[in-house]
């Protein structure tokens, strides 16, 4: 598999993950804000129809991104995802029965551009995933002990606060995720299924994976998304790729103008995802408010 398949299958777990977000952003709009983080909002997305073709188009996009790290490199994969925001714009916008703004184009196309100078000069080197199981499980207790921390003081606290703690949350875990499916799918491509399942990874990943996305849903809900939704795409890659170099072995070989040429397509890309973030989050704040004014006063 070459890294134009590897970008390619990025691209496809993008576009869902995308329409995931969408949708299930849209699936509980109606649930009041104190209701964010508990039994009530999670019997209520068991029993919308909406909330699960949401939940399929992300398990869809997951599905894509554990195709792509067959072969590619964290470095190289995650990064990639942040351009979901580039789907999810014109998507909601659509929905929502408005207009792209420039300034959304705007970051957008410096999005893509960053996004395409990334993929053109990274280079990642292959890891060390055989040896990687024990200390990615010890890396996951830190990061879980990270997680049930924010979670403990988010439940404490509401609006803006919330927000940015279950997003810190979200990111963290959806970023062990993403490394525990790299060595998951290692072990396929290197082993037999029964050596695979004599390892924690596995178990681990669907625990954590299933977490991580009803904490998501939470969040979106917490107030703010404005500041939850750029928070935890950004996060995401972030752990992902520090993750990837300190407990797999992986780096980037670009040295001179090159190793200068990423370093500013990752701040751009980073600033443009905070951008369309706060944009596509504020759209939503907006949905959600006539929605609950709706449902004081029906027409």
């Amino acid at each position: 598999m070459g890294q134009g398949v590897v970008v390619l299958l990025a691209l496809c777990a993008a576009i869902f993950m995308a329409i995931g977000i969408v949708v299930r952003q849209r699936a509980t709009m109606d649930v009041p804000a104190e209701h964010g983080v508990s039994t009530v909002m999670i019997s209520t997305l068991l029993r919308r129809r909406l909330w699960w073709a949401g939940t399929a188009a992300a398990v869809l996009g997951y599905v894509f991104q554990a195709l792509a790290l067959i072969k590619g490199s964290l470095i190289l994969v995650q990064p990639l995802l942040v351009s979901a925001l580039l789907f999810a714009l014109p998507m909601s916008a659509k929905l929502a029965h408005r207009r792209v703004t420039k300034a959304e184009w705007g970051w957008a196309l410096l999005l893509t551009i960053a996004l395409a100078t990334f993929v053109v000069l990274a280079r990642p080197s292959s890891g060390d995933y055989e040896g990687s199981v024990p200390a990615s499980m010890l890396a996951t207790v830190v990061c879980v002990a990270i997680v049930v921390t924010c979670v403990a003081v988010a439940v404490r606290k509401m609006g803006w606060r919330r927000a940015v703690l279950l997003a810190v949350a979200v990111g963290v875990l959806f970023g062990v995720v993403a490394v525990l499916t790299k060595i998951v799918m290692h072990f396929l491509g290197s082993r037999s299924l029964l050596a695979l399942f004599a390892t924690p990874a596995p178990y681990l990943l669907v625990v954590l994976a299933v977490v991580a996305t009803l904490l998501q849903q939470s969040a979106f809900h917490a107030g703010e998304l404005h500041t939850s939704v750029p928070t935890m795409l950004v996060l995401e890659p972030v752990v992902a790729v520090i993750l990837g170099a300190v407990v797999l072995g992986e780096h980037l070989t670009a040295t001179g103008l090159e190793a200068v040429a990423l370093t500013l397509a990752i701040v751009a890309m980073t600033a443009a995802t905070i951008a369309l973030g706060r944009d596509e989050g504020a759209y939503e704040e907006e949905l959600e408010a006539e929605v609950a004014q709706h449902s004081q006063h029906p027409a």
